[in-house]
């Protein structure tokens, strides 16, 4: 069976986001992808008129691929799962890496941006309550519902901030993959000092496994 060609304007779309996460969205124009491409500015302005319309249509590509790991999230009531929820989560905030690391430029470039940042913000602390919630419920942690709001608003603003304070530390040459586990366990510690009971042997699995 022979394989689908990659349309012209999926190759526009993967090359913007490989552009836009090596060199950033405002150092990337329009005539630099299209000669990324070795297409011509005006093949590429047929299928997407502006820049705007390229960073559009990727952010919708990053609802659709981080989406259903909120959602996923919810519902978690044991660490492990959340473990695992959250390394799929930073594994799609890594592949679009652009998005949280140029937020401000991109709201303030593309005005329209902002009502689908923060909607998409909004669920997810609304999931990150639901999930500390239902550990809460199923006696993995100890916390109130005050401890509840917190560790939420947390686990978001570390999901959202973590490549961009990557950036401020010394390099290494871990895979993406690596990173994002490690991410995701540097995450979980959060709610170490309200983990009870067998939980606990998990994160300390954990740690063994990824602290040196």
């Amino acid at each position: 069976m022979k394989a689908v060609a990659t349309s012209t304007r999926d190759r526009i779309l993967d090359a913007s986001l490989r552009l836009f996460n090596d060199e950033g969205v405002a150092a990337v124009s329009t005539h630099r992808i299209a000669a990324e491409l070795g297409i011509s500015p005006g093949n590429l302005h047929y299928h997407f008129k502006t820049k705007q319309l390229i960073v559009t249509w990727l952010f919708r590509r990053f609802e659709d691929r981080v989406t259903p790991c909120i959602d996923a999230a919810a519902t978690v009531t044991a660490l492990d799962d959340l473990w695992l929820s959250l390394h799929m989560t930073f594994e799609a905030v890594s592949d679009y890496r652009f998005v949280y690391r140029d937020i401000d430029y991109l709201l303030n470039e593309f005005p329209p941006l902002e009502a689908r940042a923060q909607a998409l913000t909004a669920r997810n602390l609304l999931a990150a309550q639901s999930l500390c919630a239902g550990l809460a419920a199923a006696r993995v942690i100890e916390a109130t519902p005050e401890d509840v709001e917190v560790l939420a608003l947390q686990l978001v603003f570390t999901t959202t901030c973590w490549f961009s304070f990557k950036r401020l530390t010394p390099r290494n040459h871990t895979s993406r993959h690596a990173e994002a586990a490690l991410a995701a366990y540097y995450t979980l510690t959060i709610l170490s000092p309200y983990v009870v009971g067998e939980a606990r042997d998990y994160l300390n699995y954990l740690r063994a496994k990824y602290v040196r």
